[in-house]
């Protein structure tokens, strides 16, 4: 629904007078922070009921009631719209109408939803009117309890072949291309690995081709899994498929691409952001999962530990200084660095940040993507930033001699500065910026904090089990039994609840190097990593392998995650 909707809704629930002005600021302005269609907010606050909207969603939108208990559905309709689709987005298919789609909605407030069938299933749609009981009484009545997977359209798709056209040869006609995207098969095909995918939490949705094998493979907490392959002569459709929802060109195959495709699912907004790249046996393409609930984590829940978060609290209200939060690609970096600026974005404070690229809109926040085609670098876009008055500046990454000196000219002229670099630990920061060229004074005076990360897989708590760890496994972790006697270790198992995988959701482990005279004065001199590393530890820091271990002792992770993720 877009914002316009929603404040009609709003208008015409005022103008009838069952809400007054002061409730409907305080819903949008719930809205705003919680990210909830207005509707449910203004009846969770109990100012209207659900009938009142629904009667407002008749006169605004057009939208019938119907009676499931009296529908019958043909079956070439249930084969349009896959169960995964009907059960995700609780909706179910009334009838065709020429090429408009008539789908009974278990949420009618939730208009947001026919704009993605529209998407997803490559027809116009129009909504009616019922409610979440009865259109989850007419799913598992029409398509069983069990609702269609990848597995079992797969082994459709096998049984009867004919339906897609094998297409071994280049394809370069774009009518060709287009026909092929089209086909029920790859549709129905593409967005049920989408809707898998999500639901399994994904961060990335791979479609790999090989010589003799078209793969999928998405990674749930950092690890890749491999679904049930489709038939070779799948890769062009499925890849045309997703580029057409993408809106990128399908004609052109030779060259990178990047596109966008977003949904809305459970609630949540779910932005994809899709890479193509040639290979030699076809597009491979890269979908990366961009869940915008991950904005509403805040420091409190990336796994600091107390002692570790007070420090983070005062180091991010300085009012001027370079904080560096580092750890290889994927290991939470910009999640950290969002919560932060979260909890600092108020009305008071202008918060200018440049990405490559832009990963998530945040209300409140001036937000720049970089763009090197056009010589828009970071240390460029940084020179510009410095005359917008901003106090905060977010820098996506330090990646060179010209980004860290501006960087630095910025901290020096009275702004926080926050950013990201690539490095094995918090010490190992400080030769990282030296090798660069970055003058040792320069780093003295305007560093005040290095956070280092790494994300291990957290337990599943409904299926963990105890057991004693071998005195090799305790060697590895850098420990002997003396150490941990009294203490109970866990390992991963596998159940329904986590997919039989063990693990459910990661969390951070961090190492946090505050800067102190002692380890300024060591900057200046160069001094190697390793009495940076001894005075840090001095001065209170705890390593990456102390903060898994004490995550280890609380039955949080495992012995094999911590020494997995705090090896490099």
């Amino acid at each position: 629904m877009t914002a316009d909707r929603k404040h009609l809704i709003g208008e015409i629930l005022k103008d009838k007078g069952l809400i007054t002005e002061d409730q409907l600021d305080e819903a949008l302005s719930l809205q705003k922070s919680e990210g909830k269609l207005l509707g449910k907010i203004l009846v969770e606050k109990g100012y209207v009921n659900e009938e009142d909207i629904l009667s407002v969603l008749s006169v605004q939108l057009g939208m019938k009631e119907v009676d499931l208990s009296k529908v019958k559905i043909p079956k070439d309709l249930l084969d349009r719209v896959p169960g995964p689709i009907a059960k995700a987005y609780k909706i179910i298919p009334i009838r065709m109408e020429s090429n408009t789609l008539i789908v009974a909605m278990g949420d009618p407030m939730n208009v947001q939803i026919l704009d993605d069938l529209r998407f997803m299933l490559d027809c116009e749609v129009r909504g009616l009117r019922s409610n979440e009981e009865d259109v989850n009484s007419a799913i598992e009545r029409f398509y069983g309890v069990q609702a269609e997977s990848v597995e079992e359209l797969l082994k459709q798709i096998e049984a009867t072949a004919t339906d897609v056209k094998h297409e071994e040869k280049e394809v370069t006609d774009l009518a060709a291309l287009e026909e092929m995207a089209r086909q029920l098969p790859i549709i129905k095909l593409v967005n049920l690995v989408l809707i898998q995918a999500i639901k399994d939490r994904a961060s990335d949705i791979h479609f790999e081709p090989f010589e003799d094998q078209f793969k999928i493979r998405y990674r749930v907490d950092g690890v890749l899994y491999e679904m049930l392959p489709p038939p070779k002569h799948f890769a062009i459709p499925v890849t045309t498929r997703i580029k057409v929802m993408a809106q990128m060109d399908i004609a052109e195959r030779r060259k990178p691409q990047d596109g966008r495709i977003a949904l809305h699912m459970g609630g949540n907004e779910i932005d994809m952001r899709v890479s193509t790249l040639p290979t030699v046996f076809g597009e491979s393409v890269v979908l990366r999962v961009l869940d915008k609930s991950v904005l509403r984590h805040s420091l409190d829940e990336l796994g600091f530990q107390k002692t570790d978060l007070e420090k983070i609290r005062k180091i991010i209200r300085k009012p001027n200084g370079i904080v560096l939060v580092t750890g290889p690609t994927g290991c939470g970096k910009t999640t950290t660095l969002y919560a932060a600026l979260i909890e600092l974005n108020s009305i008071d404070v202008k918060i200018i940040t440049t990405e490559e690229p832009v990963e998530y809109d945040i209300e409140g926040l001036v937000q720049v993507s970089i763009n090197t085609a056009i010589g828009l670098t970071f240390d460029s876009c940084l020179r510009s930033i410095l005359r917008q008055d901003p106090d905060i500046i977010l820098v996506g990454e330090v990646r060179d001699l010209p980004t860290a000196e501006m960087s630095i000219h910025s901290s020096l002229t009275g702004h926080l500065v926050f950013s990201t670099l690539h490095t094995n630990d918090a010490p190992s920061t400080i030769t990282r910026l030296l090798d660069m060229g970055v003058q040792s004074y320069l780093i003295a005076s305007t560093l005040e904090a290095v956070i280092s990360q790494r994300l291990v897989r957290v337990l599943c708590q409904q299926c963990k089990e105890e057991y004693t760890p071998p005195d090799e496994e305790l060697r590895k972790l850098g420990v002997i039994r003396k150490d941990v006697e009294g203490i109970k270790f866990y390992r991963a198992k596998g159940c329904p609840v986590c997919n039989n995988i063990g693990y459910v959701g990661r969390t951070g482990l961090y190492e946090i190097m505050l800067m102190n005279e002692e380890i300024r004065g060591l900057i200046i001199e160069k001094a190697i990593t390793s009495k940076l590393r001894s005075a840090a530890l001095q001065h209170g820091m705890r390593t990456l392998r102390d903060d898994g271990l004490d995550k280890i002792k609380k039955g949080l992770t495992t012995i094999e995650e911590v020494i997995r993720g705090t090896n490099a």
